[in-house]
């Protein structure tokens, strides 16, 4: 167990999973679901912030209601695979804002990238830019999305 999830209590557990669910949620209301005073779910949460268990409180986006109703799955190998390299790729794809989660990862490719664009041609112009124009990437292998079966950030905080 990571050493900030063994400090978290049942308390911590209950609220970190509501949070999860919406994180919208006033004190008053998830002190009613944990029996606690809102102060203290207050206090929690400003713990769980400052220590980092909380990262960010973000809205989660329809990317088709947002225009961008094709998601894409891309597997990216890298020519030579040298720290500077590396990080030259991970700095572009922070800076991409078509890229929603990137992942230097083990196996086959070196990265494994998901995307949400408007269409085809706006991916094909994203690959031009990012791969085909850099001598670093060797290839990449593109899976466009039928359907979005489940999509979550939630961590499950089962012991």
């Amino acid at each position: 167990m990571p050493e900030r999830l063994a400090a978290l209590d049942p308390f911590d557990v209950r609220l970190l999973e509501l949070l999860q669910e919406n994180c919208r949620r006033t004190a008053e209301q998830l002190s009613e679901h944990l029996g606690l005073s809102p102060a203290a779910v207050q206090k929690r949460l400003k713990r769980l912030r400052e220590t980092g268990v909380v990262e960010r409180e973000i809205a989660i986006l329809d990317p088709g209601a947002a225009g961008r109703g094709m998601t894409i799955i891309v597997e990216v190998s890298m020519e030579r695979e040298n720290l500077g390299v590396l990080e030259s790729f991970k700095r572009r794809m922070q800076e991409a804002p078509l890229v929603q989660q990137c992942y230097y990862t083990t196996g086959e490719a070196d990265f494994t990238l998901i995307l949400v664009v408007r269409d085809i041609a706006e991916y094909q112009t994203f690959t031009q830019e990012n791969f085909f124009g850099t001598p670093e990437v060797s290839k990449f292998k593109t899976s466009i999305v039928m359907d979005r079966v489940k999509v979550g950030l939630g961590v499950s905080l089962d012991a």
